[in-house]
């Protein structure tokens, strides 16, 4: 019987040590954050735009640079808001033989778009976000591109409409939290180990309406990083009537793919880097537009191919 008794001691002290080892092939990643921490978040990407209308190609291109705040505010259960302000905006714009540069930190009374995007520099507004990555809410941010939109009171009413337009397109909530919401990974709610593969779908909220699927895999980690790549597929809704530039009603039937490289840094779960590819392409469908001239549904073909690289670190 003292032998039986000491066989089972045994066993359950192998198991345990079994449980125990496997247990250190699993790493639980989310966002740990702590109150008046701050992170500094260095952006910078080109994309390319191609649409071809009349058998006529025009390609856009845009260089853009950008520096945000990012501050923790306060801290419940498994929720955390976060502080943000653009501390720098910097674009280079290239289209049909035009070229413009964009610094909302140097005066420049001949492109309006300047003065409108200095007032959003040190403004801020905040993200509420889940310890997993997904996003409750981004506030104050509407408010912020509505007041720097005062700054095109002096030009024509066209003129006014079209750059309000491009700012919140650009700058607004909806952008600003899809944008967000590809950045950021969206991480499992329990332990994973390396080779595990996760999903996670979200809605399209630029000027395009539909969804991002997002997929992750975790290739290798240790007690202070974690390597993650990522992919996602975007679709739009083909049925949904946009309204693009120049007051164009339209549908997109448009497709992109989106590859990911992410090093995380574990202590925070941010991205100390992420490299990312989007190649989107289809096609648009105007409306007729009997004041745009458009007589009959046209098919325009577009491409949008965007590299960028984000970078985060603590400064406090």
């Amino acid at each position: 019987m003292m032998m039986k008794k000491l066989w089972t001691a045994a066993l359950l002290t192998i198991g345990s040590f079994s449980l125990q080892a496997q247990d250190q092939n699993y790493v639980d990643l989310n966002y740990k954050f702590q109150n008046a921490q701050q992170f500094e978040l260095n952006m910078e990407s080109r994309s390319e735009t191609y649409i071809t209308v009349n058998d006529i190609v025009q390609r856009t291109t845009r260089d853009f640079n950008g520096k945000m705040n990012v501050e923790v505010t306060s801290i419940s259960a498994g929720v955390t808001v976060l502080t943000w302000k653009y501390q720098q905006i910097r674009f280079n714009y290239n289209s049909r033989n035009v070229n413009a540069l964009v610094d909302a930190s140097i005066a420049n009374d001949k492109e309006p778009l300047t003065a409108a995007l200095a007032k959003l520099l040190n403004q801020p507004f905040t993200v509420e976000i889940q310890n997993t990555g997904i996003i409750n809410k981004v506030e104050g941010l509407d408010q912020l591109t509505q007041q720097a939109a005062t700054t095109f009171a002096s030009l024509k009413e066209d003129e006014r409409a079209a750059y309000t337009k491009l700012l919140t397109d650009q700058f607004g909530t909806q952008s600003f939290r899809s944008w967000l919401e590809q950045l950021l990974v969206i991480y499992p709610a329990h332990g994973i180990k390396t080779g595990t593969q996760w999903e996670e779908s979200v809605p399209l909220r630029t000027g395009l309406v539909g969804r991002t699927d997002l997929y992750w895999n975790l290739q290798t980690w240790d007690n202070q990083t974690a390597k993650i790549g990522g992919t996602a597929k975007i679709k739009t809704d083909k049925l949904e009537v946009l309204t693009l530039d120049d007051d164009i009603k339209a549908t997109a039937e448009i497709n992109g793919d989106m590859q990911s490289n992410y090093l995380i840094n574990r202590e925070s779960g941010l991205p100390s880097i992420c490299i990312q590819t989007t190649e989107m392409k289809g096609e648009y469908i105007y409306k007729v537009n009997k004041k745009k001239r458009i007589k009959n549904e046209i098919k325009v073909p577009v491409k949008v191919i965007t590299n960028a690289s984000y970078k985060f670190k603590q400064i406090k």
